[in-house]
């Protein structure tokens, strides 16, 4: 009886110091790691969300850039950070789901060494042509493409960039044959494909459509299952020919492993009221953006989802990383 009493009560107090753990957090400053240089996508998507934390946290919430390695060193430092409490996490792009097929001997083990907080939001691509490449919609660039094995070229900002995993992903479910143009950052391909030099390229939402409605550029299709509020007019590529096509690219937030899980649930709390705040939405719409908000659980199912779809394409393309 003693004993069973005993065993009652460390279980009531534990139950009581994990209840306490999630009531007192944040007992100290919260940093959010972006594993890329500052400036890039990732950066400026932090930055606010820091800021709104901030305000409701009444304490301390700083970005620390920590880029290199197509993001893996700043990831490989809040997987091995310590006390998993917390106050250390990770904002990354969908690039994150891609570096396992990438590169076989990552500092980091994605599935076990990170837990999932929330995916923040999420936007598709524009796959866009030159004007002068004689195709008006998806199922006319296929048949172009069928009729000129490899002889399309489409631009990408990178080997292993989304814009090339779209592209192959894009191939393959149509069955056709291009030929990848990679470049040092998407500022180089969109010159070329602006001049005609490669006539295919799969761009940021935002970033095409002041070319689109100058007639600079041909919008065929957004790659996500869903039209574009900011530009309803644009098909999506699975309605166009390609069913269940989806490609887009997104961000979400992370933890240590062992970080509590009541501390996990809390901060997917806060992060969501930060989304949902009106000035933040109507930004990241007129961004293109979409928000998500999912819970731990959705978004850990999406991140498995997501690397297995990028497993096969890197296999399916036989991408290596340069």
């Amino acid at each position: 009886m003693k004993f069973a009493v005993n065993t009652l009560l460390v279980a009531v107090v534990a139950l009581a110091c994990n209840h306490g753990g999630a009531q007192t957090f944040p007992s100290g400053p919260v940093k959010i790691i972006v594993p890329f240089p500052p400036g890039g996508g990732t950066d400026i998507l932090a930055r606010p969300i820091a800021q709104k934390l901030n305000e409701r946290f009444k304490l301390p919430v700083v970005l620390e850039n920590r880029g290199g390695a197509n993001g893996t060193i700043g990831t490989a430092y809040v997987a091995k950070s310590a006390p998993a409490d917390g106050h250390t996490l990770l904002i990354v792009p969908s690039g994150y789901a891609v570096n396992p097929s990438l590169y076989p001997n990552l500092p980091y083990d994605q599935a076990r060494d990170l837990a999932a907080v929330t995916q923040l939001v999420s936007g598709p691509l524009t796959l866009v042509t030159h004007p002068s490449l004689p195709v008006k919609n998806v199922r006319e660039l296929i048949t172009l493409a069928k009729a000129r094995p490899a002889e399309l070229n489409y631009g990408s900002s990178g080997v292993g960039s989304l814009p090339h995993l779209a592209g192959e992903w894009f191939a393959l479910s149509a069955g056709i044959r291009m030929t990848h143009v990679p470049y040092k950052g998407s500022g180089a391909a969109t010159i070329d494909v602006m001049s005609g030099e490669v006539p295919v390229y799969f761009m940021n939402v935002l970033q095409s459509l002041p070319f689109i409605k100058q007639g600079r550029l041909r919008a065929l299709g957004v790659t996500g299952l869903t039209r574009v509020a900011i530009a309803k007019e644009i098909p999506t590529v699975a309605e166009s020919g390609l069913a269940g096509f989806d490609m887009a690219t997104w961000f979400g937030l992370l933890v240590p492993a062992a970080t509590p899980r009541e501390i996990v649930l809390r901060l997917h709390s806060e992060i969501n009221a930060v989304l949902q705040q009106s000035e933040l939405r109507e930004r990241l719409t007129a961004d293109g953006l979409t928000v998500v908000a999912s819970t731990p659980d959705q978004f850990t199912a999406f991140l498995n989802s997501e690397t297995g779809k990028y497993a096969r394409v890197v296999q399916a393309a036989g991408i290596k990383a340069q």
